[in-house]
């Protein structure tokens, strides 16, 4: 690609393309890193620049960039056909996925309604558990409980169950009502991880005695609070969800889109506490990567409430996408299903996880500024903290994760920060020594902006 090309290339950039959670006006004042290809952990850029992909291409690559075995599944698809609808056909990779996924899900998730992506998925799941409630003639049931914090997507549904104010509190007058529960985030609750847990739990349980027969489903994230800055729960607290769910008669909706496909050391985070939802979206890695592709998985019980009748009798779940079951993204899914039991993941990634942790605590634990060093499995969160004594934080307005973020991609690693946390989730395929760049890399820039 010549010079000119690769000007013009910024300039549009920069000029016609409105990058997401981006404020555009600060983006343009910087040089815009162009990918133009990649090769197992590495992104390359137009102007012959590497980085090592710390965040997965925001949590979604498994394998790496340009894996052979993938790309022949994609090609081999594309030479067959590209996509048709799932409204009135079905195709032969979609139907195969639907089975390989109800194996490896928890027992009883034996439903798979395809859409596009994380988002979608979640939108589908509150869909489903509304429309179940109303089919089974328990109308009153239209509220979601949600954790602070939370994350689950950008669609208008997605949105009313989150709980980022920055994210958003600006589309308040536009969400639904919901019911919110204090995450359970031991760094920052005063007290026991046991207390924390139990605190949550209590406040959870205090609104299903109050207000449960308005519930349709409890809503959240197992484990891991990606986008709050991963927060990591306390063990037992999604157990304890899962209790209360039983106890008060409410759906228990999993969105395991970041958790899912041995981020956290099982192939989903549930399986940890031997928890089976009632529905459970998953994505991101469901392609390794490659392809816009998502799943709703739901049990026999929600299915069945929307089973018989004609059209006119309204149990028809009406939601669906364009490329829902495309088969390209099901033909990637697939082949990457294949390489994780080649590989034996995610049981085999359990040794390259401890090495990641041991070299997160030999190079960053002592360092004055980093208050809390958390994460499962490959989902990491490093918060910098103004006083690591009194644990007194910066905030987003202090632009901390964002300034050491910056040297940190300076330094030849590509990474993402959450507010003042700053994010490790590479591709599952990291090598080792991968690792100890990352984590070194990380060091030194946390060190060059804010010191030792």
């Amino acid at each position: 690609m010549n010079e000119i090309d690769v000007n013009k290339l910024k300039e549009w950039d920069k000029t016609l393309v409105w990058h997401p959670f981006t404020q555009m006006a600060e983006y343009v004042k910087n040089d815009p890193i162009i990918i133009e290809r990649g090769k197992g952990c590495w992104l390359y850029d137009v102007d012959g620049n590497r980085y090592l992909d710390a965040v997965g291409s925001i949590w979604c690559n498994v394998h790496g960039h340009n894996v052979k075995r993938l790309n022949d599944a994609l090609y081999a698809q594309a030479n067959k056909i590209a996509h048709s609808t799932l409204l009135g056909l079905t195709n032969v990779p979609a139907v195969q996925l639907a089975k390989e996924i109800v194996d490896i899900a928890p027992g009883g998730l034996n439903h798979v309604f395809y859409s596009d992506d994380g988002s979608t998925a979640m939108e589908v799941a509150l869909k489903m558990a509304y429309q179940y409630w109303q089919l089974k003639g328990e109308k009153q049931r239209t509220k979601f409980i949600k954790l602070e914090e939370a994350y689950h997507g950008d669609t208008i549904g997605s949105v009313s169950i989150g709980g980022i104010d920055l994210f958003h509190s600006m589309f308040r007058e536009l969400m639904f009502e919901t019911f919110k529960v204090p995450s359970p985030h031991p760094y920052r609750f005063e007290g026991t991880e046991e207390e924390c847990r139990n605190y949550s739990l209590f406040v959870m349980e205090s609104i299903l005695k109050e207000r449960g027969n308005e519930v349709a489903a409890v809503v959240m994230e197992p484990l891991v609070q990606a986008a709050a800055g991963i927060v990591v729960h306390p063990e037992g607290f999604l157990k304890g969800v899962r209790e209360l769910c039983n106890k008060y008669g409410v759906l228990l909706i999993l969105d395991e889109v970041a958790t899912g496909f041995g981020k956290t050391g099982k192939m989903f985070a549930c399986q940890w506490e031997d928890v089976v939802p009632d529905i459970m979206a998953i994505s991101k890695g469901l392609t390794a990567g490659y392809m816009p592709l998502a799943i709703t998985l739901a049990t026999d019980d929600v299915y069945k409430a929307f089973w018989g009748g004609d059209y006119g009798s309204g149990k028809t779940f009406f939601h669906g996408h364009t490329f829902t079951g495309n088969q390209l993204g099901c033909a990637v899914a697939l082949e990457n299903l294949k390489l994780f039991r080649e590989k034996g993941w995610p049981e085999a990634l359990l040794p390259k996880i401890d090495f990641l942790y041991e070299r997160l605590n030999h190079y960053l634990a002592d360092l004055k500024h980093v208050g809390n060093i958390r994460g499962r499995g490959f989902m990491v969160g490093i918060e910098l903290v103004k006083d690591k004594k009194t644990k007194e934080g910066f905030s987003w307005k202090d632009d901390v994760g964002r300034r050491v973020s910056r040297r940190i991609i300076e330094k030849g690693v590509f990474t993402r920060p959450l507010g003042p946390t700053l994010v490790m989730m590479p591709p599952l395929a990291i090598a080792e020594d991968e690792i100890d760049l990352m984590v070194r890399t990380y060091r030194d820039a946390i060190v060059e902006i804010l010191g030792g």
